[in-house]
């Protein structure tokens, strides 16, 4: 942990950060007439769990919205999985893809869970005399 300076360097981060690129991949493929449902959702909510992940970094000095932000983050991570789902049942996703997918979304959920458990962990320190 002392190594890690920038949300960019979080383990959780690069895994969500790639399985959105591969959901927006994927989802090029998506009929037009999905493009203002399922297809912007699906695209918003995998993004949405990058971008909490960023706001609870620059957050953590304080546990309360640092938590808040980690849960969101998780919030859109199963939200995410929910639209797999739709995707695969539509007939627009492979459902090997999409399992394998939702299998990351569930390592993302397990990560964000222990850091939202133990925000302490992550905390920024005060220091006095500055």
């Amino acid at each position: 942990m002392s190594n890690i300076r920038h949300f960019e360097d979080l383990e959780v981060y690069q895994l969500a950060f790639d399985t959105a690129m591969k959901i927006f991949e994927a989802s090029k493929n998506f009929p037009g007439d999905e493009r203002f449902s399922l297809t912007d959702q699906i695209r918003r909510s995998s993004r949405s769990v990058c971008t909490n992940i960023a706001e609870a970094w620059r957050k953590r000095r304080y546990p309360k919205a640092f938590v808040s932000k980690l849960s969101d983050a998780d919030a859109e991570a199963a939200e995410t999985q929910v639209w797999l789902a739709f995707a695969v049942k539509c007939g627009y996703l492979d459902r090997e893809l999409a399992g394998e997918l939702k299998e990351v979304y569930n390592r993302v959920m397990g990560k964000l869970v222990r850091m939202l458990t133990k925000p302490e962990q992550w905390r920024i320190k005060e220091v006095r005399g500055q």
